[in-house]
């Protein structure tokens, strides 16, 4: 049995595994410029956050219907429940399926579906994050906002995602106070590729809970000293950081070094289909690259859940933190 843990930085479109974008194409009548699934991974390697991000909206001209986005839920569920996520914060991104002509409740109501039996089916809580995308703009935010009005009662909270540079959180700021006016909670993606003036930024503009990513911090040592005094959270994503470049080899990860300072840091897998690694894989590499100890992957595991937008559930936190603690090593 695998260590449980929470994922927190998940987007679900960056599930889509080759087999099924295949298989999903072909109900919908799509073409995709691939022979095949192996000359589709073959694809799979970036030099950059953008090369990603291309091949990534790209796939998702397969997503159609409520069954697309149930079917590709369940698949993430069943494999995140088998490498140890007893809670998953999924992000998912309105703007790029409304663009195809999806309305926004067909991907909200195909979730939701997948994500009400997660429990029976799988054993793992969650919750919906909705992502705003940060190179479209500030307006398309606020309307796709307003859009998810009839559906806030199955959204958590709102992130912001895709190509970083050049669009700092600030842009955002009148969509994350519209937000927080509707009692969403805020994260959002700051310091991947872009410097740590955007996780500032991200705290006091926006007013988030937690920073995705958060991974360039280690450049401010002011910023690393008050992210461990507020206790401020950083879903980090190493495999990604590897893939995009943003690190050259996971042996330089700051990881370990950003555990020792006492930053509240979280592994994710981010976009696990693309990546290499669902987040059971992601520990595993981490151990491995960076000689992280048993303590050191508890640590991880309890700040998952205490970082974990589980307030409105005390009694469900208390019950996976007691599982962490618990947890024997020579067992796996």
């Amino acid at each position: 049995m695998p260590l449980p843990k929470a994922e927190l930085h998940l987007h679900i479109e960056g599930t889509l595994e080759p087999e099924l974008a295949f298989a999903l194409a072909a109900r919908n009548g799509v073409t995709l410029p691939y022979a095949d699934t192996e000359e589709l991974r073959k694809a799979y390697l970036f030099s950059d956050l953008q090369s990603f991000l291309d091949l990534y909206y790209g796939l998702m001209a397969v997503l159609h219907t409520a069954d697309d986005f149930t079917e590709l839920a369940d698949a993430y569920l069943t494999r995140a429940a088998a490498q140890g996520v007893r809670h998953a914060e999924i992000f998912f991104d309105p703007q790029a399926h409304t663009a195809r002509g999806v309305p926004i409740g067909t991907v909200v109501e195909g979730l939701a579906r997948a994500l009400d039996r997660a429990e029976e089916r799988h054993g793992v809580s969650t919750r919906l994050i909705m992502c705003f995308l940060r190179d479209e703009s500030a307006e398309s935010a606020m309307a796709t906002l307003e859009a998810a009005k009839p559906y806030l009662h199955r959204i958590t909270g709102v992130g912001l995602d895709s190509a970083e540079v050049g669009h700092p959180p600030s842009k955002f700021r009148e969509v994350y106070a519209a937000a927080e006016a509707l009692g969403l909670r805020k994260v959002a993606h700051a310091g991947e590729e872009g410097p740590p003036a955007y996780i500032r930024e991200a705290l006091d503009v926006l007013g988030v809970e937690r920073v995705d990513h958060g991974l360039r911090c280690v450049e401010d040592p002011e910023l690393v000293e008050r992210l461990v005094r507020e206790r401020v959270p950083l879903t980090l994503c190493p495999l990604s950081n590897v893939r995009l470049r943003a690190i050259d080899v996971l042996e330089d990860h700051p990881l370990a070094a950003m555990l020792e300072a006492g930053l509240v840091a979280t592994v994710n897998s981010d976009d696990p289909a693309y990546f290499g690694g669902y987040v059971g894989d992601t520990f595993d590499a981490v151990r491995g690259a960076l000689g992280l100890d048993r303590e050191q992957l508890r640590t991880l595991a309890r700040n998952s859940f205490e970082a974990s937008f589980l307030d409105d559930d005390e009694e469900r936190r208390a019950r996976y933190l007691a599982e962490v603690e618990a947890y024997d090593f020579d067992a796996e």
